[in-house]
């Protein structure tokens, strides 16, 4: 996958995307011994030999850990056959492969982790480190207080029993935090209270929290926030 070289040089820990554009403009980099000067050029950070004043450049082979506010209508996968939004649509220049933990359906939005440590990825998403996610749920009716301790008791669904930690009244709707997987869990537990989603948000993960991020804006999780999760 190719990508831009200002930010092959950002990775690397040259300087800032910004500084590295100067560094471009000024004719002080060099991509397989040719200078280049052009802004948006695009190379191969597998085989390209990009060069700093004459000194060779090599990306850092370090762990990537983000937190992503997937917007609604965006699938959460990292491509997809037939050409639809998807996780990759935001980050096409990204020169490591990135791990997406947990999915969220393609019309709820909110927060997916993204790293490029399979490991941490795979280990995150296991069921037994039961994570509780917490989600925030407009609906087409205020619910009941039976309703709300029906959500904590458990709410029979097509596969089985499903149970909220926790459930609250919010002005759109619910707050409701589970640690299960299950596909589409939430909806299914609405309608079988006969209730309408309209919306649905999530917005922690374990310790991370979506907070001032906006729709389809990404940050870097902090070493704390990595180690605490």
């Amino acid at each position: 996958m190719e990508i831009r070289l200002q930010k092959y040089l950002a990775d690397a820990g040259v300087a800032s995307r910004r500084a590295c554009e100067e560094l471009i403009v000024s004719g002080r980099v060099s991509v397989n011994g040719k200078i280049v000067t052009k802004l948006g050029t695009k190379i191969n950070p597998e085989n390209a030999r990009v060069a700093l004043d004459g000194k060779a450049i090599k990306p850092k082979n370090t762990k990537t850990y983000i937190a992503f506010y997937k917007p609604r209508g965006v699938l959460s996968t990292m491509s997809d056959p037939s050409g639809r939004s998807s996780l990759s649509s935001f980050f096409s220049d990204w020169s490591e492969r990135l791990f997406h933990v947990g999915r969220l359906d393609k019309e709820s939005e909110g927060l997916i982790l993204l790293t490029n440590d399979g490991d941490w990825a795979q280990k995150i998403a296991h069921p037994k480190f039961g994570l509780v996610k917490k989600y925030r749920v407009a609906t087409d009716r205020a619910l009941s207080a039976r309703e709300i301790d029906q959500l904590k008791a458990g709410v029979k669904i097509e596969n089985g029993v499903a149970r909220a930690i926790s459930a609250k009244r919010i002005p759109e709707g619910v707050e409701i935090a589970i640690h299960e997987g299950r596909n589409q869990i939430i909806r299914k537990m609405m309608e079988a209270l006969g209730i309408e989603v309209l919306a649905l948000i999530r917005t922690e993960i374990g310790s991370i929290k979506l907070g001032e991020l906006k729709a389809g804006k990404w940050r870097y999780l902090s070493d704390v926030e990595t180690l605490k999760l």
